[in-house]
């Protein structure tokens, strides 16, 4: 097949959550013998310099970026209070960006158009017109969930409103857009059962999918016994979830132990976590490599108190054999057995005592680590998600 992917941000460095998603699926693709082209949002948020990606992969992908300014601006921003359609949507729309996708459609034929995230859909009306293609909607998450969520946990009065116009103007949109699409293909079960009711497309769940043996070829390092978080910090969800940790479950953890450490890693640091001076806590900022950063700790912690979808870092940090603790939020979309191969909790008290558990028993963090692998191992290999993905594809065909 002929499949042009649509992304909201280069899929390539795939440091964090969504390139990583969009990038295993593009490989998965690639390697399954199908023919793939990539254009991908270029935004002041996430910007990449052409020059910096390997020949190799510009080749085999085609990828092409296109600039899209996401920078907030006050007065547009400020008007949406009043109207009905969804800023966050709103932002994503680019003459440089459309320019773009009318130069490949023009001059390509396709007979798949997959478009990443809700968020690139305002293009949808132009494939339609320049192509024949059959267009899915790959949705990483339930996106206006990700901002009730963010809502209900907001104390502020006035930020609570602003957030509550958001998410009810996103799922609005959302709502609108979904029957347009030829397929939808969420990430989890429980996100595609939400589309399922909310539209008559097609859905199909396709999770994400992990190359089983670099991750096999890669679990033989020799860990720090400590706890450990790593997640892009310009996503709200997890900015939120590690301010949770941090005030109400590390101190509850260093009253028990105060030998144990903990690591932050990630991108984009806010200031108040880059100037945090607090008892054992170390933020790294972003690292170089991912999987080596987590192969150097043993207990890795998914404090996420919102969000929707599947978390990328928590399918990682199983899959290279660590143990981990989440909140049920955290762990949706994995087939997990508490106590096996995670340990689910959702309140302070809870986190801090799985985290200890861990940290006070070795082999059971090592023999939770290696349940999470073979779970992840079983259930998200990249060649099995590929064949559901081509199967949807051929279905819809």
């Amino acid at each position: 097949m002929n499949i042009l992917v649509i992304c909201n941000k280069s899929p390539w460095p795939a440091r964090e959550g969504g390139p990583i998603a969009m990038n295993n699926l593009i490989e998965g693709l690639i390697a399954a013998g199908h023919q793939v082209k990539v254009l991908a949002a270029n935004t002041n948020k996430y910007h990449i310099d052409p020059d910096d990606m390997p020949g190799d992969y510009r080749k085999k992908t085609g990828i092409e970026l296109a600039y899209i300014d996401l920078s907030i601006k006050l007065i547009p921003a400020f008007l949406n209070l009043f109207g009905t359609k969804s800023y966050h949507v709103e932002r994503f729309k680019s003459g440089t960006f459309e320019e773009k996708l009318i130069e490949i459609l023009k001059s390509n034929t396709f007979d798949i158009v997959q478009i990443e995230l809700l968020y690139m859909s305002p293009y949808l009306e132009i494939i339609r017109k320049y192509s024949n293609a059959k267009v899915f909607l790959r949705a990483h998450n339930i996106e206006h969930l990700i901002w009730k969520r963010l809502t209900a946990s907001e104390t502020n009065k006035i930020k609570k409103l602003y957030l509550q116009h958001l998410s009810r103007t996103l799922e609005l949109y959302e709502h609108n857009i979904l029957n347009n699409y030829d397929g939808i293909v969420p990430i989890t079960g429980k996100d595609a059962e939400y589309f399922k009711r909310v539209t008559d497309t097609p859905v199909r769940a396709v999770s994400f999918g992990i190359d089983a043996e670099s991750i096999i070829t890669a679990s033989n390092a020799a860990p720090e016994h400590a706890a450990f978080h790593i997640g892009a910090m310009n996503w709200m969800p997890n900015e939120e979830g590690v301010r949770w940790f941090i005030d109400s479950v590390w101190p509850l953890i260093l009253e028990e132990n105060k030998e144990i450490k903990c690591y932050l890693a990630g991108r984009e640091m806010p200031s108040w976590l880059t100037d945090l001076k607090l008892e054992n806590v170390e933020v790294i900022g972003e690292v170089p490599d991912a999987p080596e950063f987590v192969l150097s700790k043993t207990i890795s912690i998914a404090p996420l108190l919102s969000g929707s979808g599947i978390r990328i870092k928590i399918i990682e940090s199983m899959a290279l054999g660590r143990a981990v603790v989440s909140t049920a939020i955290g762990a949706e979309g994995i087939n997990y057995e508490q106590n096996k191969n995670i340990l689910i909790a959702d309140s302070p008290e809870d986190f801090a005592k799985a985290v200890l558990e861990l940290y006070h028993n070795p082999e059971k963090c090592k023999a939770m680590g290696q349940a999470a692998q073979k779970l992840i191992l079983e259930e998200h290999n990249t060649q099995k998600i590929i064949q559901r993905l081509i199967a949807f594809y051929r279905e819809i065909l």
